[in-house]
């Protein structure tokens, strides 16, 4: 591990991935700064942990000693920084890059999927670490057990890392043992096509190394890799998952092909993290984790912000707070509160994200959004996208059948909360819907 005060450089370090890569290089003794947009709670963070972080396009004083340059393709190629480094000496490296340069030096377990890699990577991570196997992990959220997206570990020989199939980013990884969770078509403003999108799977699991392991949804069509061990997970997987019973918010369940008979145990809801659980499990087990130590470990999972994470829950009162972005997420988050709350009030606020998204999913969102019994909507968060003719939330809510459905901006949503009662609260969305989530929360509480 390198000692010396090599300076590098983030350009958006706030992002979740970047603030992971970040903590890393910190931690491995480098010199490191960086820019972001907005301070956020993120951002904060970095900066207590002694990382300098401005939110100026600075773009000067910002290129004074640096040595080596990360960028997200999220940032703006119009950004004075950004172009003061391309037309500088300086290496510039994606993110994406630098996660492969790193897992070259790990056995390396990558997550990968539409949905679901955030809070299997973070599954995984856990119970490795839980059952004292020294790990380095890049999660793509923050956990709840570790309060942080990066898990490090000095004596680590194996790294877990979420593969993100946004701008292929994945395919810098060459991982040991390689899992995927989903394939839904997602990311058409990059791939324009759901048959690219697969592809791109396809190109990933042909980079798992030679006698490595790929772990499938068995719902999943892959081409397979001749050089590489597949097992299938879930209901009519290999690896099947028999739910046991539902108490009291968790979930019991066991693998029955499994030589033992043990009883795992699940503080999360929903079908889709009982097959992130067991694909979770199968990864450990290929590197020969003890099934009581994984039993043990998964009993402590506390998931991760923002995944499906309980604000409030009382008997009279319930607040979720969801990333989901996408209408298998949703519909997913939409199951899992059902089944928690069957034949209870239930209001749902969502924000869209993207309008390319939003406008290639239109039908799917409104077929799941109508499921609430009062659908209450923000305007389209446009992230890197500029506006589509025709593309907006009221058409979102024009098509949703929900039986109370309104249009709301971020103020006129808190006065909204201010003025009225509620039963369970759903909040889902990948933009800034969450700097809602904590007014909401204390408007709830008030009137309880």
């Amino acid at each position: 591990m390198k000692t010396h005060k090599t300076h590098i450089y983030f350009l958006g370090i706030g992002g979740i991935g970047m603030s992971a890569l970040a903590r890393y290089y910190k931690h491995a003794g480098y010199k490191v700064s960086g820019y972001d947009k907005t301070p956020s709670p993120l951002t904060l963070e970095l900066e207590t942990e002694g990382i300098e972080i401005h939110y100026e396009d600075w773009a000067e004083k910002a290129t004074e000693g640096v040595d080596k340059v990360v960028y997200t393709p999220a940032i703006p190629k119009d950004l004075k920084e950004f172009q003061s480094f391309k037309n500088s000496d300086l290496p510039m490296l994606k993110r994406a890059q630098v996660l492969g340069e790193i897992s070259n030096d790990y056995f390396t377990i990558a997550v990968a999927g539409t949905h679901g890699k955030t809070t299997t990577t973070s599954m995984v991570a856990h119970l490795l670490h839980a059952s004292g196997i020294p790990v380095i992990a890049f999660i793509g959220g923050i956990t709840a057990n570790y309060h942080t997206n990066f898990i490090f570990d000095d004596h680590a020989k194996i790294m877990v890392v979420e593969a993100d199939e946004f701008d292929r980013s994945f395919l810098h990884l060459h991982p040991n043992v390689a899992i995927v969770t989903s394939m839904d078509a997602d990311h058409l403003d990059i791939y324009d096509k759901k048959e690219n999108l697969e592809a791109s799977f396809h190109d990933f699991i042909s980079q798992i190394k030679k006698g490595g392991s790929l772990l499938l949804q068995d719902q999943l069509q892959l081409q397979s890799n001749p050089d590489c061990n597949i097992f299938s997970y879930g209901l009519d997987g290999e690896i099947g998952t028999q739910l046991l019973k539902i108490e009291h918010g968790k979930q019991y369940f066991k693998l029955p092909q499994w030589a033992d008979d043990t009883h795992f145990e699940l503080s999360m809801p929903g079908n889709h993290n009982l097959l992130n659980a067991t694909a979770a499990l199968m990864a450990c087990r290929l590197i020969e984790v003890p099934t009581v130590a994984l039993a043990n470990a998964l009993i402590q999972y506390k998931g991760v912000k923002r995944r499906f994470e309980f604000r409030i829950n009382q008997s009279h009162q319930v607040l979720i707070d969801d990333y989901a972005h996408h209408p298998s997420e949703i519909h997913a988050a939409l199951q899992a509160t059902k089944s928690l709350f069957a034949h209870r009030h239930l209001t749902v606020l969502f924000q869209p994200h993207l309008y390319s998204r939003t406008r290639d999913f239109a039908e799917g969102f409104a077929k799941e959004l109508s499921q609430c019994d009062c659908l209450l909507l923000l305007d389209i968060y446009p992230a890197r996208e500029l506006p589509i003719e025709g593309v907006s939330s009221q058409m979102l809510l024009e098509k949703s059948t929900a039986p109370q459905k309104h249009l709301l901006s971020k103020e006129s949503m808190i006065d909204w909360f201010t003025n009225h009662s509620f039963d369970v609260v759903l909040v889902m969305g990948a933009g800034d819907i969450d700097r809602l989530v904590l007014p909401i929360e204390n408007k709830m509480k008030q009137h309880a």
